[in-house]
């Protein structure tokens, strides 16, 4: 029986600059893929130590905002929390640019301030700051609603519909999303210090939607800074 043998075939020159030209794309392929993860995982890496960096930092008021809060203390002889951050635009300098002023109870020496900037057609950022250094309960409000002929009104509770404590920084703050006066369409967190009362709210409106404003509650917890009357 005659011996076959097989030749094998060589392909074209063409066919094998295709085999190597598609080989090579392959392997610039890989490579930028491998780059891409890599970024990735060191962006990652970037924010949370980022985010560990400023947990580990110890909070601090700026020295230029420092001295309102402490005329604060003085005025209602008892504590108040400076802002270590605050949202962009604004700053935490009472009496300054983005500053709402300041208001205190004379009875109860209960304050409020906050700052505010707005920008027709952008939007708004609100924060507010309040205190109730005579009492831990949730203060009440008046409602008004007009009922046929008559305006009725009634007491409420200032904030409401809690939705849970949790920890944020070294505080356990309740968080509540109706509530009234300045803080109307604010969140807001609640927390006590020393048989009082303390709130921080900002306002859920643009360009700040319900999970940012969140966060900003959240990063301004971790920086406040206890500033105790000075007399």
């Amino acid at each position: 029986m005659p011996v076959i043998r097989a030749r094998l075939r060589t392909p074209p020159r063409g066919e094998r600059r295709g085999r190597a030209a598609q080989a090579g794309f392959r392997q610039v392929l890989l490579i930028a893929v491998l780059l891409l993860l890599l970024g990735i995982a060191a962006g990652c890496s970037g924010v949370e130590d980022s985010s560990k960096a400023e947990a580990a930092r110890k909070p601090s008021c700026p020295s230029t905002w420092r001295a309102g809060w402490q005329r604060l203390a003085n005025r209602i002889d008892a504590p108040v929390y400076c802002p270590g951050w605050i949202p962009s635009p604004l700053n935490g300098l009472i009496g300054g640019r983005w500053s709402t002023g300041v208001s205190v109870g004379k009875r109860d020496r209960s304050f409020l301030t906050g700052f505010i900037w707005f920008e027709r057609g952008s939007g708004e950022v609100h924060v507010n700051f309040r205190g109730y250094p005579k009492s831990t309960r949730i203060p009440t409000c008046l409602s008004e609603e007009q009922v046929r002929h008559r305006l009725v009104r009634t007491k409420v509770p200032c904030f409401s519909d809690r939705k849970g404590t949790h920890r944020v920084g070294r505080f356990n703050v309740t968080l509540y999303t109706v509530n009234r006066d300045a803080d109307q369409w604010h969140l807001l967190y609640a927390w006590r210090h020393r048989g009082g009362l303390y709130t921080l709210s900002e306002h859920v409106a643009a360009p700040f939607g319900y999970q940012r404003v969140l966060q900003n509650l959240d990063r301004m917890m971790r920086n406040l800074v206890l500033i105790a009357p000075s007399r």
